[in-house]
C-alpha cells in the first residue's frame, strides 16, 4: 500500500521536484502529530501549494479526500498507542529529517507559516536556511517566469497565409536572405531548459531541451493530444530561440486555391527569388528609360549636367542589378522550374496538372503542393506534420526516396511506422512534458530499445519498492519501542535518503473489436465487366473490372490518388451504379461502410452515444456506451460533444458505429488517417480477427502488410490483383520514377 507521501507525489508527478518532495514530506509529519493540528487547514495549505505550482486540480483534489480519510484513523490509532517521551522524540526526529532533505518550508511562495510551530512545540532545525531561501527565491523566479512566457501559440501561418502579399511579408521575416553571410556557421539547433505551454496554462514540455544536428531527419512521435504539433509551429514561428540565419518551413495547411498554376504556385513559394526576379525586371525597365532618355539627350544643347544625372542613376541600377545577378546564381535560380517541376511529378502531378490553377484541385492535391513548396524552397529545418495523410502510396514511396538524400535537417511528425523506418536517423519521443531522444534509430529501432529502457525502470522501481517495505516494516514494528528507537531511527533516515522512482509509464493499450459475423453462402459481392463514368461527356473512371469479395477475403486497394479506388468501393457497396457491366450482392449481405471523411457526416453537437442513438435506435445509453469502450470510448468521452474529441477518437467512434448493423462485410477507405500508434495496432488487430470480408483502400504500409491477404491496384483506369507484396508494389513505383529521373533531384 503506498505511503501518504508516495500519494502526494503521485497526484503531482510533474511539478518541480522541490515542491513535490516538501508536500510529500510535510504529510508525512501531519499524520505522525498529535490530533490537535487541523488536519483540514493542513491538507488545504497543501492543496494550495499543489496548484501554484502547476498541479492538476482534479488529481490533487482527490488525493486530499483520500488523505483524510486515511489520515483520521490513523491519528487515533497513533494517540491510542504513543508512549510520550519516546514517541514524542521520534516524531521530532521524523521533521528535522525531512527539513534536512526536501530543504523547503511552509513559507514557500508567501504563505507565511511556521513549520516548526505546527504541532505545537519548538524543533531545533538542522536545515541550512541560506540554501533553503535561495532554493525559495528560485523556485518563485522560475513561477512568475513561466507566468510571463505562457501564450497561447497560433496555428502556423507558414504556407497558408489568404493573402499572397502576408505570405511574402511572414516568409521574408522568418527567413531573412542570408546568402554569403550565413557560411561557415553552424547550423545544429540546440534550445536548453525551456517550457512550452498552449491555451489557458496548459504545459506542455516542462524544462526540457531539443537538439536538432544538422542532416539528421527526426522521427517526433507520442500519444494524439501530446503537443507535438504546437512544438513545430513554436519551431515554425520562432517563438524558440533559433539562429536567424537557418531557414525554416513548416507544411501544416493546404494552399489557398486561386488561379495560380501549380507549378507557378511552387516557385512563388521561395519568395527571395520571387522578388529578386520581379526587382530585376523593374530595374530592366528603369535601365531602358535611362537608356532612352540619354538618347534624346544626344543632340540637344546645355544638357551636360543632366545627362552627368543620368549617367550617375544608370550606374546606381547597374550595380544594384549585379548584385541581384549574384544572388540569383547563388541560389541556382535558372534551374528552378526543372527543379519544381520534378518535385510536382513525384507527388502525382502530370505535366498538364502542372500548368492548372490551384483552385481546381480538392483539398488533398492542395496540401501535396504546400509539401512540393516546402521540398523546393530546401529550408534547413524541413518540419512536416502527419505528410503520408495527404499522400497515396506511390507519393509516400516518392517523399521517403527523396527525403533520404535531403541534406538539411528534417523535423517529422507521424505515426507511419514505414514511413519512419524508411525516413528517420533518429527518434524524439515527446511524453510526461518531457523528449527523449533514441540516436541511430528507425521507429522498430525505437521500439525495441523502449522496451528495454522500460523493462530495466520497471525492475529497478520494483527492487526499490521491496527495499522501503523492508525499512518501513521495521520501523512501523519498532517506532514506539524504546530499546530499539536508535534503529528505527536510523532506518528512517535510509529511507529518507532513498531516490524517489516514478513507476514505468505503461504503454496505453487500445482494443477494437468488430462483431462476430452470421455466415453466408458465397457469391457475396461479384463484380463482371463493370465499367464506371460519371456523365456520358466525362473519362471512364474504371473499366471492364472483374472482381469479388468473400467472408474471408483481406483485400487491400492502393493507386494513385483520383485513380478510381473510391469510385470502385461506392459501386462495390451500391452508392452507384455501373455504366456498364453488372454487380451482383447476396441477398442478406450487410455491409460497414468507414468513408474517408467520415467526421463530415457527424453531428458535432451530440455526443457519441446521442448520435448513435439518433442514428442506430433501439438500444439503451448503456449498450451504447459499452460498444464504444469496445474501441476505446470510455468513462466521459462518450458523453463529451463530439467537437472536443480528437481526430483519432473521432475515428473510433466511426468504427464503433460499424458494428452497430452486424456487417458480413466491412468496406474502409482509409482507416489510418488520425490514429496513434495504440489505435493502429488495435485495428489492425480488429481486421485480423474480424471474421467476415475486409475491403480496404490504404496508404499506411504497415497496415497493409499485416492484414492484407491481397493486394490490388488502380491504374489508368484498369483494377489488376497484384501478385506480390507491398513493398514489392514500392519497389516497382520506385524504379518507374528511377526511369523518369525523379527521384534523385533535389
Amino acid at each position: 500500500m503506498p505511503s501518504i507521501a508516495d500519494k502526494v507525489r503521485k497526484a503531482a508527478p510533474s511539478i518541480d521536484t522541490v515542491v513535490s518532495e516538501y508536500c510529500a514530506g510535510y504529510m508525512q509529519h501531519v499524520s505522525m502529530t498529535s490530533s490537535s493540528v487541523d488536519l483540514q487547514a493542513e491538507v488545504q495549505f497543501v492543496r494550495d501549494l499543489l496548484l501554484n505550482a502547476g498541479a492538476s486540480t482534479k488529481a490533487v483534489t482527490s488525493m486530499c479526500e483520500d488523505l483524510i480519510a486515511e489520515i483520521v484513523p490513523l491519528k487515533a490509532q497513533q494517540e491510542a498507542q504513543a508512549d510520550g517521551s519516546n514517541a514524542r522524540k521520534l516524531d521530532q526526529a521524523m521533521v528535522i529529517g525531512h527539513q534536512r532533505d526536501v530543504m523547503s518550508s511552509v513559507g514557500l511562495f508567501g504563505n507565511g507559516v511556521d513549520l516548526d510551530a505546527v504541532s505545537g512545540r519548538k524543533v531545533d532545525s538542522k536545515v541550512d536556511r541560506k540554501k533553503l531561501e535561495k532554493a525559495e527565491r528560485k523556485i518563485q523566479a522560475k513561477l512568475e517566469k513561466r507566468a510571463m512566457k505562457t501564450v497561447e501559440y497560433e496555428a502556423s501561418k507558414l504556407l497558408r497565409m489568404p493573402v499572397e502579399e502576408d505570405y511574402d511579408k511572414f516568409y521574408m521575416e522568418i527567413n531573412p536572405l542570408m546568402l554569403g553571410n550565413a557560411q561557415g556557421k553552424s547550423k545544429d539547433i540546440k534550445i536548453d531548459n525551456f517550457d512550452l505551454y498552449v491555451g489557458a496554462g496548459q504545459r506542455i514540455l516542462s524544462d526540457t531541451t531539443l537538439t536538432l544536428a544538422y542532416g539528421r531527419r527526426y522521427g517526433l512521435i507520442g500519444q494524439n493530444g501530446i503537443g507535438k504539433s504546437t512544438l513545430l509551429r513554436a519551431l515554425a514561428r520562432r517563438e524558440l530561440a533559433i539562429p536567424k540565419h537557418i531557414t525554416i518551413l513548416h507544411v501544416e495547411q493546404e494552399v489557398t486555391g486561386d488561379d495560380t498554376s501549380a507549378l507557378q504556385t511552387v516557385l512563388d513559394a521561395d519568395v527571395w527569388r520571387k522578388h529578386l526576379l520581379i526587382d530585376q525586371e523593374k530595374i530592366g525597365k528603369q535601365l531602358a528609360e535611362l537608356d532612352a532618355r540619354l538618347n534624346e539627350l544626344e543632340t540637344a544643347i546645355g544638357t551636360e549636367d543632366e545627362r552627368k544625372l543620368i549617367e550617375a542613376e544608370r550606374g546606381e541600377l547597374d550595380a544594384t542589378l549585379s548584385d541581384i545577378f549574384a544572388k540569383l546564381t547563388e541560389i541556382e535560380s535558372d534551374k528552378a522550374e526543372s527543379r519544381a517541376a520534378s518535385i510536382l511529378f513525384g507527388l502525382g502531378f502530370s505535366q498538364s496538372q502542372q500548368g492548372n490553377p490551384t483552385k481546381s484541385f480538392s483539398g488533398g492535391w492542395r496540401m501535396r503542393l504546400a509539401l512540393a513548396r516546402a521540398l523546393f524552397c530546401k529550408p534547413d529545418l524541413l518540419l512536416l506534420d502527419e505528410p503520408s495523410n495527404m499522400l497515396d502510396v506511390p507519393s509516400i514511396t516518392f517523399l521517403s526516396h527523396y527525403l533520404q538524400g535531403y541534406p538539411s535537417t528534417v523535423l517529422v511528425v507521424s505515426h507511419d511506422r514505414a514511413f519512419l523506418n524508411e525516413v528517420a536517423t533518429d527518434i524524439i519521443h515527446q511524453h510526461s512534458e518531457r523528449l527523449d531522444y533514441y540516436k541511430n534509430s528507425n521507429f522498430d529501432m525505437f521500439y525495441a530499445t523502449r522496451e528495454e529502457r522500460r523493462k530495466n525502470q520497471k525492475r529497478e522501481y520494483e527492487n526499490q519498492m521491496a527495499y522501503r517495505k523492508h525499512l518501513q516494516t521495521f520501523i512501523d514494528k519498532f517506532r514506539y519501542n524504546a530499546a530499539k528507537s536508535s534503529e528505527a531511527q536510523s532506518r528512517i533516515k535510509k529511507l529518507e535518503k532513498l531516490p524517489f522512482l516514478e513507476p514505468p509509464e505503461e504503454d496505453q493499450t487500445l482494443t477494437f473489436k468488430f462483431p462476430d459475423v452470421e455466415k453466408l453462402s458465397p457469391p457475396i459481392i461479384q463484380l463482371e465487366n463493370v465499367s464506371f463514368k460519371y456523365s456520358s461527356t466525362t473519362r471512364t473512371i474504371i473499366s471492364n473490372v472483374d472482381m469479388s469479395v468473400q467472408l474471408d477475403s483481406k483485400i487491400a486497394l492502393v493507386g494513385a490518388n483520383g485513380s478510381g479506388k473510391t469510385t470502385l468501393l461506392k459501386v462495390l457497396t451500391g452508392q452507384a451504379q455501373p455504366t456498364s457491366g453488372m454487380v451482383s450482392r447476396n441477398l442478406r449481405l450487410r455491409i460497414g461502410y468507414f468513408a474517408q471523411h467520415h467526421v463530415d457526416a457527424m453531428d458535432l453537437n451530440l455526443n457519441a452515444v446521442a448520435w448513435m442513438a439518433k442514428n442506430w435506435p433501439g438500444k439503451s445509453e448503456e449498450e451504447y456506451r459499452r460498444h464504444l469502450g469496445a474501441f476505446g470510448i470510455t468513462g466521459t468521452l462518450g458523453l463529451q460533444k463530439m467537437q472536443l474529441l480528437s481526430g483519432g477518437q473521432k475515428s473510433r467512434v466511426a468504427f464503433a458505429c460499424l458494428g452497430l448493423t452486424n456487417p458480413h462485410i466491412l468496406v474502409l477507405d482509409e482507416p489510418t488517417n488520425h490514429l496513434d500508434t495504440a489505435g493502429l495496432d488495435a485495428l489492425a488487430d480488429a481486421i485480423k480477427n474480424f471474421e467476415g470480408g475486409i475491403l480496404m483502400v490504404s496508404h499506411d504500409v504497415t497496415m497493409i502488410s499485416r492484414t492484407a491477404t491481397e493486394l490490388w491496384v488502380c491504374e489508368d483506369g484498369k483494377v489488376y490483383k497484384f501478385d506480390g507484396t507491398i513493398e514489392q508494389y514500392k519497389q516497382q513505383i520506385l524504379e518507374k520514377a528511377d526511369d523518369n529521373g525523379v527521384v534523385q533531384k533535389h
